[in-house]
């Protein structure tokens, strides 16, 4: 069995994107329940150095469609990381995963093989595509995904392991939710 690299990131990525949807609904609740302010857990961070979790939501979505765009060479929509309110999320997480799936399948044909560049100011690494997909890109994304999941949780959102793996999909590909 081969795997392409748009099987290895688009489904991929919309599903973690999903995710984030749910949890940001879970987090909605708990804060409606806890008669909190939900600007509280927008601004919810693990340790005073990093993102909160608006940020946290807003790397992700950048960490899939750019992902994205460098191996399809297409052209990824540009958000202003500007969200404030858990709704506003919630859209940004929905105009993310509307962009990953208008990429086709075909677009990513060979990008296995493309040069990626990230620029990183001064660094610049280069990759091989499959390589920036599976050492780069995949594990940046999850790192986000999974700090958005550590900042709900340790907030008190009741949350565990499943509603991070999210909907399970058997061997006939009938989602289970």
């Amino acid at each position: 069995m081969s795997l392409s690299v748009y099987q290895a990131s688009v489904p991929v990525f919309i599903r973690g994107m999903t995710v984030l949807a749910a949890l940001l609904d879970k987090a909605e609740a708990h804060a409606q329940a806890a008669g909190m302010d939900p600007a509280e857990l927008v601004n919810a961070r693990l340790a005073p150095d990093m993102y909160p979790l608006s940020g946290q939501i807003q790397r992700a979505s950048d960490s899939a469609k750019f992902a994205v765009q460098r191996l399809s060479q297409g052209q990824a929509p540009k958000f202003p990381d500007d969200e404030t309110t858990l709704a506003q999320l919630q859209q940004r997480i929905a105009d993310t995963i509307a962009y990953l799936q208008s990429v086709t399948a075909e677009q990513l044909e060979g990008a296995e093989d493309r040069q990626i560049v990230v620029n990183f100011g001064d660094f610049k690494p280069e990759f091989r595509g499959d390589t920036y997909l599976l050492s780069f890109a995949l594990p940046n994304f999850y790192f986000h995904v999974t700090t958005a999941y550590g900042i709900l949780r340790h907030a008190g959102v009741k949350i565990g392991k499943l509603d991070f793996l999210g909907p399970y999909t058997p061997q006939d590909g009938k989602s289970q939710a």
